[in-house]
């Protein structure tokens, strides 16, 4: 059963990438990029287009899938490869044979260098594709004026240069190039300049930019202003230039690209086809998850199906980790290089179509959402049982000044606020988090043991050992130790510390059971700040209306409630608090005040 169009566009990431519109009958209708995927997408359902083609072409799309980049120069060049290889009905352009330009390193002795359209597999090396013709002629230009390279054509071997066979030419005399073709040069010191042109061309032109300034210093010390502005110009080009994509790299050619994520139920496979260095198809396969079924084993099934189902004949496949799939394919589990930046942008599809499902699934089921949430926490804490009912308790004072503490409550996953409890600290005097912790985890436990209410599956505390271990005397003192699990959350690395174990636990910082935990903290921590502060307030305003001669406390109850403030209450005219208080009162707070200033 097909997704409604709508909840796709709702789920999709606000990442750059590239999207595809299909039919009913799954054929591909038209490709498209963008820097915001969701917002992009989201463009065409909202209006009428001016276009009656594209119209058209709205009314007959069922179904939309994308693929996540990181850049939108990315999404640009993928764009380009998936139109070439799938011709989709409604795009117009980038459709012929024509591709984004490279530029060459010819495989011969003293390389020529040019830009080219046509990839040629004749040991030359391409840098590119580039999607910005101005940054392609700004190299090509700012490496002819650095470095005298020849521009001929010629034969120039050992033998041809030492028969004499060629004549320097114009571009000699007018100092373009070194004569290379009569011997002037050697071919050591022209190599030397190719390595130099490699590394601008990769990116690593920190030190060529050095020369290249020191060229425009000298045309502007020859007052040569113009040319040196010119100079100026092509460096910024330059510095803000990225030298290559991770979607396209001639090197990597006829590659399957194969990554999986998965949680409790579901694994998701990502899958990518490299093909003359570019990728011309995705595609990301669910799969139900058996009972302990490993990512080994279902990343093994999901590449055999994949294989199979788009008749793939490569012969390496690139995986996170190794797999047994026969003697005749070669296995590579990259560490670091061009194809570990595939496999990571294979893996990041499939946590984006991941996300894309569990935030449909929220929305169209979200009894199932939670129920996999909680089953995720129970294994991820190592819980006995689902924490249906979470409760977290933080301490807020400034310098042992209005302690007072905040438990929150959290039911399936979340805030039941109706239940979130604010406690003034009674028996506590000083700056004292521990002994503050222990008295308000006694005193929130034994009500709820003396009202027999439901006692919670999982109590957080925010902080480490030392807090833990206060709120832990107190669950001994009231017999619920091993009836509540209990942990502390350590706020500088996200530590979650477990009764009697040393080492803390540590969650991915992407896991939705840290999420949970994280919001939990949070809200502990804005609750207990936004009472510790109108405590704090309330007090100084009470402190500042008793030392008014013939005010009582009666008047001051009335002040506390409508003013809030001892700023607001200075700063308030007679007239405004006499319709409080009455006149008389309020001129001898406002005579109070006024002699104070």
């Amino acid at each position: 059963m097909r997704t409604p169009l709508e909840l796709q566009i709702q789920t999709l990431p606000d990442s750059p990438g590239v999207y595809q519109y299909y039919d009913k009958d799954d054929k591909i209708l038209y490709v498209g990029k963008a820097k915001n995927l969701r917002k992009r997408v989201s463009s065409y359902f909202n209006k009428l287009h001016e276009s009656g083609r594209t119209n058209v072409m709205v009314r007959k799309i069922v179904s939309i899938k994308h693929i996540v980049v990181p850049t939108e120069t990315d999404a640009l060049l993928l764009e380009n490869n998936l139109i070439k290889k799938l011709q989709p009905r409604y795009n117009v352009l980038l459709k012929d044979d024509k591709t984004y330009p490279w530029i060459c390193i010819k495989g011969e002795p003293f390389s020529r260098i040019f830009t080219t359209r046509n990839m040629v597999k004749d040991g030359s090396e391409y840098f590119g594709p580039y999607t910005s013709f101005k940054t392609v002629h700004t190299l090509l230009d700012l490496i002819k004026e650095l470095y005298q390279l020849r521009t001929c054509n010629y034969d120039l071997s050992r033998e041809n240069i030492n028969s004499g066979k060629y004549k320097v030419c114009l571009e000699y005399h007018i100092g373009n190039c070194k004569g290379p073709c009569e011997g002037h040069q050697s071919l050591e010191n022209y190599q030397n300049n190719i390595d130099a042109i490699r590394e601008i061309l990769k990116g690593n032109f920190k030190e060529s930019l050095k020369d290249f300034r020191t060229l425009m210093k000298n045309l502007a010390s020859e007052m040569k202003f113009e040319e040196a502005q010119k100079i100026k110009d092509k460096i910024d080009v330059l510095e803000n230039y990225q030298s290559r994509s991770t979607i396209v790299n001639p090197r990597i050619s006829n590659v399957d690209v194969f990554s999986i994520t998965s949680d409790e139920t579901m694994g998701y496979v990502n899958f990518l086809q490299i093909s003359h260095g570019a990728i011309i198809r995705s595609h990301t396969l669910e799969m139900k998850k058996k009972l302990e079924e490993t990512d080994e084993e279902l990343l093994e099934l999901a590449v055999v199906e994949l294989r199979e189902r788009f008749k793939l004949l490569s012969k390496e496949i690139i995986v996170p980790f190794d797999l047994d799939l026969g003697e005749n394919i070669k296995i590579t589990v990259p560490q670091l290089g061009d194809k570990k930046q595939l496999l990571d942008l294979s893996l990041r599809n499939a946590k984006f179509y991941r996300m894309d499902q569990l935030k449909q699934l929220q929305i169209v089921d979200p009894d199932r959402h939670t129920n996999r949430i909680m089953a995720q926490m129970q294994k991820d804490l190592r819980l006995s049982v689902e924490p249906r009912h979470i409760e977290c308790f933080d301490n807020s004072n400034i310098q042992g000044t209005n302690p007072v503490a905040a438990c929150v409550v959290f039911k399936d996953g979340k805030p039941s606020k109706k239940d979130y409890r604010h406690f003034n600290i009674k028996t506590v005097e000083g700056p004292n988090d521990f002994a503050s912790m222990e008295e308000v985890v006694y005193r929130r436990y034994k009500r709820l043991l003396d009202e027999e209410q439901p006692l919670p599956q999982l109590i957080i505390i925010d902080g480490g050992k030392g807090q833990l271990s206060s709120a832990l005397k107190s669950l001994d003192d009231l017999n619920l130790r091993g009836k509540i699990a209990i942990i502390g959350i350590a706020k500088r690395l996200e530590e979650l510390f477990y009764p009697g174990d040393s080492v803390p636990l540590y969650l991915d910082k992407k896991s939705e059971t840290l999420k949970v935990i994280q919001q939990l903290r949070n809200e502990a921590h804005r609750f207990g700040i936004t009472h510790h502060r109108d405590k704090r307030s309330k007090s100084a305003l009470t402190t500042s209306v008793e030392s008014i001669p013939g005010i009582g406390e009666k008047t001051m109850i009335t002040l506390i409630k409508h003013f809030k403030s001892v700023k607001r209450l200075s700063q308030a005219t007679e007239k405004e608090i006499s319709d409080v208080i009455g006149v008389s009162k309020a001129k001898k707070i406002t005579d109070f005040y006024n002699s104070t200033k």
